[in-house]
């Protein structure tokens, strides 16, 4: 029987050049919607936190799609303790941050290993902790680890990097240093980004937060403040050659981009090379950007959400503004997005450069088709299980690994 599109539907369908009735479609792989999926209502049913109209069609609510690829999840271990990043080693075992402070080493069978030591003291209230963390390229040869962290000091503390040698007996970190500070110190507990990633050229890409509070939002547009920003810098923590900024003498040199809230996702496109992120709203809000050298992406200036009090954002809030960049995509009510990937394996090839985001307060994965820069599907992932995902990442043989909150760590596989 021939499946009819809902009116509703019509344009998005269109969008995907793809006929339920019979799930064709002419795609790049990866690059879309393949011919194993189908075109669903979107996968949010709940009343949005304000009537904001987006920017162009398409920004969010898309067309919902389903993996047809037979695929399972296990839970290796429910042994960590507030699991933040994680990052795969040469061999397939997972090198995960506890926000305490620890790394531990999580074996294929879910063995757990003892704290590693050796790492700076953090400080853990709130959201700060062991953040995100990423090895270096040559890690088989130098054992190099990269980290970013909340650090304590005098008058509050800041997000920091520190980066050190894992120990060939894998108990400690050896010579750790902090490479960058950024700053201004805040006395606060909230908002302090913490991904890290390394770029094509070898230098590290970090996100920061705005550190949350009214006095601190406005920092995200200020240029010779590192809140707020995505920084470039290199492996010993000087702002890297050719950023945006680094002529001007108005500017930090090691920013990137800025006008970011809380950014807790950051990924290259495999293909493309291009660097897209994912940051917190308020209530509602939660962006999903493609990233481009000094650019504005607008908070506080800009935003489709309102303060958690429900109160509007600004006087009279605005969604848009010229020199400032639009989401590719947002979420109302939020996804709460923390852990960004693309997938680039072979095990479920429908996935092939697809996003996958850790959501928090949604207790899912997000699966996130891209054509075209644009956002052209949607999927939750394992949301019976009820889970804050803090990190997702591709393991060695195609495999998803996600951590949650509650200190489990999920492998997602082909049945």
């Amino acid at each position: 029987m021939k499946k009819t599109i809902p009116a509703f539907l019509f344009s998005a369908a269109t969008l995907l050049t793809v006929a339920c009735n019979n799930n064709a479609a002419t795609t790049n792989a990866g690059d879309s919607v393949t011919p194993s999926d189908s075109v669903y209502p979107p996968v949010e049913k709940n009343k949005a936190n304000t009537d904001y109209k987006p920017a162009f069609e398409g920004q969010t609510r898309i067309a919902g799609v389903k993996t047809t690829t037979p695929y399972g999840h296990t839970v290796l271990t429910d042994k960590l303790k507030s699991p933040w990043g994680i990052a795969v080693l040469p061999d397939g075992r997972a090198l995960v941050t506890e926000k305490e402070g620890t790394m531990r080493i999580v074996s294929a069978d879910g063995t757990v290993s003892e704290a590693i030591t050796g790492i700076p003291k953090v400080d853990s209230q709130g959201q700060g902790g062991l953040l995100g963390l990423t090895l270096d390229p040559n890690f088989a040869s130098n054992r190099m680890v990269y980290w970013v962290f909340s650090e304590p000091v005098n008058g509050g503390n800041h997000t920091a990097v520190g980066k050190g040698k894992l120990a060939e007996d894998e108990k400690s970190i050896e010579g750790a240093t902090v490479i960058y500070q950024a700053l201004p110190t805040y006395d606060g507990k909230l908002h302090y980004g913490g991904r890290i990633i390394f770029d094509k050229s070898g230098n590290l890409l970090v996100s920061t937060g705005e550190r949350s509070d009214l006095a601190t939002r406005p920092q995200s547009q200020d240029l010779k403040s590192a809140l707020g920003k995505i920084v470039r810098i290199t492996t010993d923590g000087k702002p890297a050659a050719g950023n945006p900024f680094a002529s001007d003498a108005n500017a930090l040199p090691e920013i990137y981009s800025y006008g970011h809230r809380n950014v807790q996702g950051i990924a290259l496109h495999p293909e493309t090379g291009d660097l897209w992120e994912t940051e917190f709203g308020p209530r509602g809000g939660d962006e999903l950007n493609r990233v481009e050298a000094g650019k504005n992406y607008g908070w506080p200036t800009i935003t489709y959400g309102l303060e958690y009090s429900g109160k509007e954002i600004g006087t009279p809030p605005i969604q848009q503004q010229e020199g400032m960049e639009q989401p590719v995509y947002y979420w109302d009510p939020v996804l709460s997005p923390s852990g960004l990937m693309f997938y680039t394996g072979n095990a479920i090839p429908e996935w092939k450069n697809n996003l996958f985001i850790g959501g928090l307060s949604s207790t899912h994965i997000a699966r996130i088709i891209i054509k075209d820069n644009k956002v052209v599907g949607e999927e939750r992932l394992l949301e019976k299980e009820g889970q804050r995902f803090r990190d997702v990442i591709q393991g060695k043989d195609g495999e998803i690994l996600a951590i949650t909150d509650a200190g489990r760590l999920y492998k997602i596989s082909k049945d």
